[in-house]
C-alpha cells in the first residue's frame, strides 16, 4: 500500500470515528444533556485522546451534532421533493422534514442553544432559514402566502416557531408532539387557510411514508 492510499484509510477511519462519536454523542446527550466528555468517550468505547482530537471542547461536539441535525434536515428535504409540488406543498414536505430530524435532535438542538457562543445555532440553521425564505417567496410571487412581511423576515418567524413547538414538547406543554399538526401549523402561521393547509400536509405526509 502506497503512502497515498494509507494517508486515504487513514481518513477514512477518521471520518468514521468521529461519525460514531456523533451518533454515540446525540443518543448520550438525549438521554442525559448533563453527560461529561468522558461519559461520551466511554459510550462510544473510544480514549479521550481520540474524542477531544475530534472536538476538543464539549460545545464543539453539541455544535458537531447541530451541524449533522442541519445537514439531516436539508437531505430529508432533497430526498422527498419533486417537481410537481406545489409552493404549499413544498412548504408542507420542507417543514414536516424539518419536523422529523428537529424531533429526534430536540433536546440536543435546546441545548445547543444555551451552551453555543455567539450566534451558535442562528448562524448553524442558516441554510434551512434560507431555503424556507426561497420557498415562501415562491409562493408569495403566486399569492398563496402571505406578503404582509418579506420572505426572508417570514423565514425567521417559521423557524422561531418551530423551535417553540418542540420546546413545548421539551417541557411537556405539548404531549404529542404530532408533526403533521406542527407543519399545519406553520403553513397557516404564512398566510395558508387552515383547511389548505391541513389538506396540503396530509397529502405530503401520505407520500413520506
Amino acid at each position: 500500500m502506497g503512502v497515498s492510499d494509507t494517508v486515504a484509510t487513514g481518513g477514512a477511519r477518521a471520518r468514521s470515528n468521529r461519525q460514531r462519536i456523533l451518533a454515540v454523542a446525540a443518543t448520550e446527550l438525549s438521554r442525559n444533556p448533563q453527560a461529561s466528555m468522558d461519559d461520551v468517550a466511554r459510550a462510544a468505547g473510544v480514549v479521550r485522546r481520540t474524542l477531544y482530537g475530534h472536538f476538543p471542547s464539549r460545545d464543539a461536539l453539541i455544535e458537531g451534532i447541530t451541524e449533522q441535525a442541519a445537514r439531516e434536515i436539508a437531505e430529508a428535504f432533497h430526498r422527498g421533493q419533486t417537481d410537481t409540488d406545489s409552493p404549499v406543498e413544498a412548504m408542507a414536505r420542507f417543514t414536516l422534514a424539518v419536523w422529523e430530524v428537529g424531533d429526534r435532535y430536540r433536546l440536543l438542538i435546546a441545548l445547543a442553544q444555551r451552551n453555543l457562543t455567539g450566534a451558535g445555532i442562528h448562524d448553524l440553521l442558516r441554510p434551512v432559514r434560507e431555503k424556507a425564505a426561497e420557498l415562501l417567496e415562491s409562493g408569495q410571487r403566486l399569492g398563496v402566502f402571505s406578503d404582509h412581511l418579506p420572505a426572508p423576515v417570514l423565514s425567521y418567524a417559521v423557524e422561531s416557531m418551530t423551535m417553540g413547538l418542540l420546546q413545548a414538547v421539551n417541557d411537556g406543554a405539548w404531549k404529542n408532539g404530532d408533526p403533521e399538526a406542527a407543519a399545519t401549523a406553520c403553513l397557516i402561521a404564512v398566510g395558508v387557510p387552515a383547511g389548505g393547509a391541513a389538506s396540503a400536509v396530509e397529502r405530503i405526509a401520505a407520500t413520506r411514508t
